[in-house]
């Protein structure tokens, strides 16, 4: 444990709902989705049963990466409103019960940034990782002012590394400040006035973009557990409600780090994230050459399995304990949509009946719960393009609330809308599927319910017991709730002796059928089944 401090309580019983914010809603006509078309739909929210919402970058930005090169930490960017309009999407969302948290980007800022302008300009200042050098050192770019030398980048080149320091230092590369010299310091300091700056007006935490990557040359991220857990130790005291979560990728490192909660990701770990791969990529959308490749179970022809994701979480929560949370995802805005390529709408309730019962926090992407589409061969926008097959934009189209033109989402000119809509005539929308209760919505917003209702299904309390880790995948949550989930075409039968199940009331039930001591699952089954009746 890093602090005396439970996670907070409203952060054990959440439904996390991820809104990236320039593709939800457009309040203005200008092709843009704003904080004030959020706020107009909090009302779909607050009916499906989310009760926390995390905003991607929403700061001043030049959106080289679409909002992740921040310009100014305290000001909003005036494509989503003014900070009035933030405090008032604050306001109203509380008042539905629901919670906000912000991205903050901790390890870089935009080259833009006043504190980067004066760097470039000031061999004496260090706020940033300079080498004042003949040769360029690898991975460095060239100062864009009168400063001479080189700047280390984080990400893309208009991203400079904020200087948290080295964990391995080196005369011969003077660069390398310890983690306790003077800017370093001064860095983690301004880390905590732009958070306090955010929870001071109403925020409830923060999720923190590329977590371990402060720290440079950091074996283990020995010095970046170091630097987070002082931050967390600061944000007990000052804002002991407030919830930290990390896009770290390797949740057994960041919780103990100090976080309050880490997800499952397409990278991070010991196994590049071979665990939230393994689940959902069939390698049809956002890709990677550098991923091992890795069959995921959700497939219709039945090519993977759940050992690594059940492998790795039972690896996770070993060494977590109580100390922290699990979050997953059905996918992100640098990550392939559920509905995805060959996946196919029929397959995606028994996605969600796992992703709602499994005991982590799950984190809904917007529009996921309509099944959105993966939309192919989009052009490079702000910066979404990060490889051949590796196009972060399909995953970013316009949230499709109804059938009317541009699904609701914009009344501007199609062609201004900052992402084309999926093409696809057949494509889901919120208010269609709100009006057929057979819907995916439907299914979602009674999954949420019954998680919430129910103490056996939220975040990791209570047991769970794996009665069958193939076909189909069978599992007990706190001696009460047994789970059935079939994701192949093909049906699936098991034998099994549990005292309770011939007498198993259904709760959500699709294609599952018990008798005689088997339970009979057709293809796509899914079954949330209470034992307890």
């Amino acid at each position: 444990m890093t602090s005396d401090r439970a996670v907070p309580s409203w952060l054990t019983g959440a439904v996390l709902y991820q809104i990236y914010p320039q593709s939800f809603a457009d309040s203005n006509g200008d092709g843009i989705g704003d904080f004030n078309g959020i706020t107009e739909r909090l009302d779909h929210l607050a009916w499906l049963g989310v009760n926390t919402v995390w905003l991607n970058p929403c700061f001043a930005s030049p959106f080289r990466d679409a909002g992740y090169d921040i310009s100014d930490y305290t000001s909003v960017a005036p494509r989503y409103g003014t900070n009035d309009d933030l405090a008032k999407l604050v306001e109203a969302a509380g008042a539905r019960g629901i919670r906000v948290l912000l991205d903050l980007v901790a390890g870089h800022t935009s080259d833009q940034h006043p504190w980067f302008r004066d760097s470039a300009g000031d061999p004496a200042d260090h706020r940033y990782i300079w080498a004042e050098t003949e040769a360029r050192p690898e991975g460095f770019v060239r100062s864009p002012g009168t400063r001479p030398g080189f700047y280390l980048p984080n990400f893309f080149d208009s991203q400079p590394a904020l200087n948290f320091g080295y964990a391995r230092t080196d005369p011969a590369e003077p660069w390398r400040q310890p983690v306790d010299a003077e800017d370093p310091r001064a860095n983690r300091a301004a880390l905590r006035e732009v958070m306090d700056h955010w929870l001071a007006l109403g925020l409830s935490g923060f999720r923190v973009d590329m977590a371990a990557s402060l720290v440079k040359d950091d074996p283990g991220h020995v010095e970046t557990a170091k630097l987070w857990t002082e931050l967390r130790s600061w944000l007990d005291r000052a804002h002991p409600e407030a919830a930290l979560l990390s896009e770290w990728g390797d949740p057994a490192v960041a919780v103990p780090a100090g976080f309050h909660a880490d997800f499952f990701l397409q990278f991070g770990g010991p196994t590049v994230g071979r665990p939230l791969r393994s689940l959902w990529n069939n390698r049809h959308g956002i890709d990677n050459d550098d991923w091992d490749p890795v069959d995921c179970f959700f497939d219709a022809e039945g090519k993977g399995s759940p050992k690594p994701f059940l492998d790795a979480w039972r690896a996770a929560i070993e060494t977590i304990g109580g100390a922290g949370l699990i979050s997953l995802p059905t996918s992100n805005h640098d990550f392939a949509r559920l509905n995805c390529g060959p996946r196919t709408p029929e397959q995606l309730p028994a996605a969600f009946a796992f992703h709602l019962t499994w005991p982590t926090l799950p984190a809904i992407y917007y529009g996921d719960e309509i099944g959105m589409r993966y939309v192919p061969d989009l052009p490079d926008t702000e910066g979404s393009v990060l490889g051949p097959r590796y196009n972060r934009a399909g995953s970013r189209t316009p949230m499709q609330w109804d059938a009317r033109a541009n699904a609701g989402f914009s009344t501007a000119p199609a062609d201004r809308l900052y992402l084309p809509l999926d093409p696809a005539p057949d494509r889901p929308d919120v208010a269609t599927q709100k009006a057929d209760e057979t819907s995916l919505l439907h299914l979602v917003r009674r999954l949420i319910a019954l998680r919430t209702a129910h103490p056996e299904l939220l975040g990791p309390a209570g047991s769970l017991e794996v009665l069958n880790d193939g076909w189909p995948f069978v599992y007990v949550r706190d001696g009460r709730y047994l789970v059935v989930v079939n994701p192949r075409r093909a049906p699936a039968r098991l034998a099994i002796d549990h005292p309770d199940l011939a007498a198993a009331r259904p709760v959500e039930t699709e294609g599952v059928r018990t008798a005689d001591g088997t339970i009979s699952a057709d293809g796509f089954g899914y079954a949330v089944l209470d034992l307890a009746s």
